[in-house]
């Protein structure tokens, strides 16, 4: 039973590319190369049909124009050489795949690796002017897509550093502001012991005053106590 689980690596996404296209150039059917793909992955032949109707075939659909015209054009040659019974060279197709180094990426190479996953040529005989002017075009406004995210990624990366260098300065700001906040934190303790060492310096005066006897003198000269 095939009970594959983990996600799709880049090279598996290429076979499964690679044998769709030739059955289609082949007149094969879609299914057929979904299990050829599932035998070689183990993979299921729906999980092969799921991945690549969401993932892998807007990426190629250049090449199945092609290829369908490839598949048209096989038939045509076969039917004449049924016909007439005359060999009758055969357009031919030829695929190269486009390795990618295995080494640290941008963000704008990344992408233009997923945008451009395999290069396809075809033989004279087979191509025509609409084909190369559609190639064309394609290849132009993957160019412009490749500048447009280079762009992108330069800009992103000048923000990053900005924002790293706003944050060093914040961080300084906040380090400044802390030990003010200590230095006010005692200051005020020290103004607190202080006005209380006034509070009660003052209120032991006042009871000196209160608790000392006043004295006064009589017609006869003696003193006596004023009673407060």
């Amino acid at each position: 039973m095939k009970v594959r689980q983990d996600a799709w690596s880049h090279e598996d996404d290429l076979l499964l590319a690679e044998t769709v296209l030739r059955y289609i150039r082949e007149g094969g059917t879609q299914l057929a190369a979904f299990d050829e793909v599932g035998d070689k992955l183990n993979r299921t032949s729906a999980a092969c049909g799921f991945r690549w109707n969401a993932e892998v075939r807007n990426n190629y659909e250049q090449a199945i124009a092609i290829a369908k015209k490839q598949r048209k054009e096989r038939k045509r040659a076969l039917e004449r050489m049924n016909k007439d019974n005359t060999p009758v060279a055969t357009p031919q197709i030829i695929e190269e795949r486009t390795y990618i180094q295995e080494s640290p990426m941008t963000v704008v190479e990344e992408i233009s690796a997923e945008l451009l996953p395999t290069r396809v040529t075809v033989s004279s005989e087979s191509i025509t002017l609409e084909d190369c002017i559609s190639f064309l075009s394609g290849l132009r406004k993957d160019d412009l897509l490749s500048s447009q995210l280079e762009y992108e990624n330069n800009r992103l990366k000048r923000e990053n550093e900005s924002l790293r260098q706003k944050t060093k300065e914040l961080e300084k700001r906040l380090e400044k502001l802390s030990d003010q906040q200590t230095i006010i934190q005692e200051d005020y303790q020290a103004l607190v012991q202080i006005m209380d060492r006034a509070r009660r310096l003052v209120m032991f005066e006042d009871a000196e005053d209160r608790n000392s006897p006043a004295f006064r003198m009589d017609k006869n000269g003696n003193l006596e106590q004023v009673a407060k």
